[in-house]
């Protein structure tokens, strides 16, 4: 299974995200940390925030914040909300009837129930698992 960009940007933000949840965080700090397009953090904070994974304020001291801790919040659940409507193959899209061996595929039942077997393993490990920690400039980074 290959994931988008989208969430691929859209878990780093929140491990960051998870590394520091008492503080909020704006775009353009999370992007300049992470080194990732503004614009696209954006679109994928805006993303998060209608699904109720984060919660946004605006003004000083405002920015993005997790919504409920990051031990509560499965990765699996993260994965689903960023790759809703991107099906695994094109015949999983609700318009998908495209296939020239559907109702004869015996194909599509496996990869649904690779999906979400995928999904739910990765539900075996929440955010806080993964949290990335604030950089110290006296850290060891680069160093082996």
């Amino acid at each position: 299974m290959r994931l988008t960009s989208f969430t691929d940007f859209g878990l780093r933000m929140l491990m960051r995200m998870a590394g520091d949840p008492a503080r909020a965080f704006s775009t353009a700090e999370l992007a300049g940390e992470l080194g990732l397009s503004r614009n696209h953090l954006a679109k994928i904070m805006q993303h998060l925030s209608r699904t109720g994974l984060i919660d946004t304020r605006r003004g000083g001291g405002g920015g993005a914040v997790l919504a409920r801790p990051a031990a509560a919040i499965g990765l699996g659940d993260i994965v689903r909300l960023l790759e809703a409507g991107q099906p695994l193959v094109d015949c999983f899209a609700p318009n998908g009837n495209s296939c020239s061996i559907d109702g004869r595929c015996r194909l599509k039942a496996r990869l649904r129930s690779a999906e979400t077997a995928f999904l739910d393993d990765l539900n075996h490990s929440t955010l806080a698992d993964i949290a990335l920690a604030p950089q110290s400039p006296f850290s060891l980074a680069g160093q082996t």
